[in-house]
């Protein structure tokens, strides 16, 4: 595992209650994860969520997989965790637009310490936003715990991959991205194994390196206005922002980092 003293929650607010997590939604879409609708439903499909299946997604960002779920998977009943206030209110108000705020609630707290009952979901859902949680093993404790027996954990997140990075560009990557630490396969699957899950897969979707070339052809070439007017007309931050993710790509490129696809069950 791979860390970095210094990063915290407070970080990570600061990132989607501002501008800098405007700028990601504009390349990445309403759904802030590597792959987009194509990702979540190769997700579901792997991880068999059922029709009228109960869950609960931890760090949900902006909404967009519980809606996914109950619209495409017929998903009874989601609820969300994130400790976000901004967050949490363009979630409700999206899923009041699409008019879904039914079968969908949202509760501001710590994904590590949610609040929620013990057995009250039928699966636990994640989309690349685990990364950002400093402590992991509390993480899956949390998920295990929500999910009844022979339930379901199903979730991707970034990943170191299977070359090493330096120091220098873990630093670098950590840093810019706000991350408190990054995990490989080998250490969220033992984790998993810890809290008495058996994991049907651990696996690198091979999806990084070239979703992180279209980001940057998309900013380069079709919305740089766009991604301006997010961050003030800022053009040395975007500079700045375009040299950090022509970084990344190349971190992928190399397989120093990657996105990783995980389905467990709860036995």
């Amino acid at each position: 595992m791979l860390t970095l003293a210094g990063i915290g929650l407070a970080d990570v607010q600061a990132v989607y209650d501002g501008a800098e997590g405007d700028l990601w939604e504009l390349v990445m879409g309403e759904q802030i994860h590597i792959g987009g609708l194509a990702s979540s439903m190769d997700l579901a499909d792997r991880a068999g969520i059922e029709t009228g299946s109960e869950g609960v997604d931890l760090c949900f960002r902006n909404g967009a997989g519980m809606r996914f779920l109950v619209r495409f998977r017929g998903v009874k009943h989601m609820t969300g965790i994130d400790a976000t206030d901004r967050v949490v209110e363009r979630g409700r108000l999206r899923t009041e637009e699409e008019m879904l705020s039914d079968r969908i609630d949202f509760v501001v707290a710590d994904a590590t310490d949610s609040g929620l009952p013990d057995a009250l979901a039928d699966f636990v859902w994640g989309e690349d936003a685990w990364c950002y949680v400093e402590d992991k093993a509390r993480l899956i404790a949390e998920a295990a715990r929500i999910v009844r027996p022979g339930g379901t954990l199903a979730f991707t997140d970034w990943l170191a991959g299977p070359e090493a990075m330096s120091g220098e560009e873990a630093e670098r990557y950590l840093r810019f991205m706000k991350f408190p630490n990054l995990l490989d396969l080998d250490d969220y699957r033992t984790l998993l194994e810890n809290c008495g899950c058996r994991v049907q897969t651990a696996e690198d979707t091979g999806r990084f390196a070239a979703h992180v070339h279209l980001y940057l052809n998309m900013l380069n070439m079709q919305l740089t206005y766009d991604a301006l007017k997010r961050i003030g007309f800022d053009m040395e931050l975007l500079q700045t922002l375009g040299t950090e993710m022509s970084f990344i790509q190349q971190l992928a490129h190399d397989a120093k980092i990657s996105q990783g696809r995980f389905i467990a069950h709860i036995t």
